[in-house]
């Protein structure tokens, strides 16, 4: 319930080209996840929050056991568990990538291979939940209304579920998952605030007068 969603493009396609009397490999190359570079995450009401991944999130990442799948569901195709799937933080590049190699012996591996080399489905996104962040706020005027400008930085992911290949951007499930991010980490800070008010009034015995 917790896990969020962000976007990518697929960086290529590859043929390798296979020895007489052997089949071609259908090897899918991409990623899943820039670093260091901000995005508007989404836009609600007078409140925009931008996010960028730092290039260490990924340190102490739980990536024992991710798969690779389709728009986030159905079958998988493969998986870190098996060796079957890769991954690799890139930090020249400033990206994490990923690389499989589908079956060329299996109707749904090559329909997948087929929908990407032709440029049907060119985007991958991956599904993960957060370890530790940063989070700073200011204050803008736009025609006289006061814009809440929210800036993340992703400092540390706790664990990634999938890498996917997407059709349609999952931009919807994004801007789900970051407003309720976002409320949730609201109500954190009020709840902080009142423990910290009732704190104090305890410490220094206060008791509110009744009024008659």
């Amino acid at each position: 319930k917790k896990a969020q969603f962000r976007d990518f493009q697929i960086m290529n396609i590859e043929v390798r080209e296979a020895a007489e009397g052997e089949p071609e490999k259908l090897i899918i190359r991409g990623v899943p996840c820039v670093f260091s570079q901000e995005t508007l995450l989404f836009r609600w009401d007078n409140y925009m929050v931008f996010e960028q991944v730092d290039e260490r999130a990924f340190d102490e990442a739980d990536m024992s056991d991710v798969i690779f799948n389709y728009n986030h569901g159905g079958r998988v195709f493969a998986r870190t568990r098996n060796n079957s799937l890769k991954l690799n933080v890139n930090r020249d590049k400033k990206q994490l990538e990923m690389e499989t190699e589908l079956w060329d012996d299996d109707e749904g591996h090559k329909q997948l291979y087929r929908d990407i080399k032709r440029g049907n489905i060119d985007k991958m996104s991956f599904a993960f939940t957060i370890k530790s962040q940063e989070r700073t706020t200011e204050e803008t005027k736009e025609n006289d209304v006061v814009v809440y400008k929210v800036h993340r930085k992703i400092t540390g992911i706790d664990k990634i579920f999938d890498v996917s290949a997407v059709d349609i951007p999952a931009y919807d499930a994004t801007e789900i998952s970051a407003r309720r991010m976002f409320e949730a980490e609201s109500k954190e800070q009020e709840a902080e605030s009142r423990k910290a008010v009732s704190l104090a009034l305890a410490r220094y015995n206060y008791v509110k007068e009744r009024t008659k």
